[in-house]
């Protein structure tokens, strides 16, 4: 569908796997999207139940029931699976060459695995607005970004994108519990996670080698050390990360810079205030923090991991891919207090 058709029909749509927090997002989304017609939302385990059976929020919002079987009568297929499992279902399920895909998980993010060897058996365009604005406007199949990976990479594509980064990049950051997804583990359950904080993947989170990919594709030769300390929040949902590196511009410099990186870009804003979580959860934005500490530049990224980092970034790919005001469906209160 090109965009010249979108003021005369709605795209078309259909879910993946919309049981879990990143389709119960997208529902949320697509529902209330004024160019969208929300053709199916396919789940297996709760085929022919009610949506809002399980979305419980939803209720009085749609009528729309879970399918078993997929419809090719869309324009646009979001895979909103488990990491491993895109794959698996593509290769299952040949989709139509004329249906674009828009995958959140991992399957297709990475160009080459750690041997150097290809990993996608399809064409797809790694799907940072912030990044590949032009090609995903041109894209047949996007890789939704990681949510770390996203709350990272704005926090440093302005400095890779001048060469700037030439030392060690020390990050630490927090994330909600609705990261782990909704499946149950030892870490997931209140009682172990409330009032709780603890380190995971410490130097060799998965989102590293997407960050690195993005760096270098603003940086070629890269290959300083980006030394990564995630953390398990106790809260809901948000990612708040704090990033330090050496560099000789000052805080009015790299404020400019980062300014002028993000100008065309709708959902990310750039200040030197101080920033907190609740000013971004449930919206499509990233604020980022700039301040200069001596000869270290801090930047502070915050996002909302189901939202930014995976189901709102989504569909600022899809409105990208068919035309759309970029922020046409994403204009999300924050949550504020």
């Amino acid at each position: 569908m090109g965009a010249e058709n979108i003021s005369k029909t709605k795209v078309r749509a259909g879910i993946v796997g919309g049981a879990g927090y990143t389709g119960g997002e997208m529902l949320r989304i697509l529902i209330n999207h004024p160019n969208v017609e929300l053709v199916f939302v396919h789940s297996s385990s709760n085929a022919g139940n009610h949506v809002y059976d399980v979305h419980t929020d939803l209720f009085g919002d749609t009528d729309l029931k879970f399918a078993a079987e997929l419809a090719y009568n869309i324009d646009v297929l979001f895979l909103c699976v488990g990491h491993g499992d895109a794959k698996k279902f593509l290769e299952a399920n040949p989709i139509p060459a004329d249906i674009k895909i828009i995958d959140l998980s991992q399957d297709f993010r990475l160009s080459n695995d750690a041997s150097g060897h290809k990993t996608r058996t399809k064409t797809f365009v790694y799907g940072l607005p912030e990044l590949n604005r032009e090609a995903i406007k041109q894209a047949q199949n996007i890789a939704n970004p990681g949510c770390f990976a996203t709350c990272l990479q704005l926090g440093l594509l302005p400095l890779a994108s001048k060469g700037l980064l030439k030392g060690e990049v020390h990050i630490t950051a927090t994330t909600g519990s609705t990261g782990a997804g909704q499946s149950l583990s030892p870490t997931s359950h209140f009682t172990w996670r409330n009032d709780n904080l603890s380190v995971y993947k410490a130097f060799e989170h998965q989102h590293l080698n997407e960050i690195g990919q993005s760096l270098k594709q603003l940086q070629p030769g890269l290959n300083q050390p980006i030394n990564f300390i995630p953390y398990r929040g106790d809260f809901t949902r948000g990612i708040i990360a704090s990033m330090y590196v050496d560099c000789d511009l000052s805080e009015a410099e790299a404020l400019k810079l980062y300014h002028q990186y993000y100008d065309l870009h709708a959902f990310t804003h750039v200040t030197s205030h101080n920033i907190d979580l609740k000013q971004i959860v449930n919206t499509n934005k990233c604020f980022l923090q700039v301040k200069k500490h001596g000869a270290k530049l801090l930047i502070i990224s915050i996002l909302d991991n189901l939202l930014k980092g995976a189901s709102g970034q989504a569909v600022q790919n899809m409105n990208l891919m068919f035309g759309l005001d970029e922020k046409e469906g994403l204009r999300l209160k924050a949550t504020a207090f």
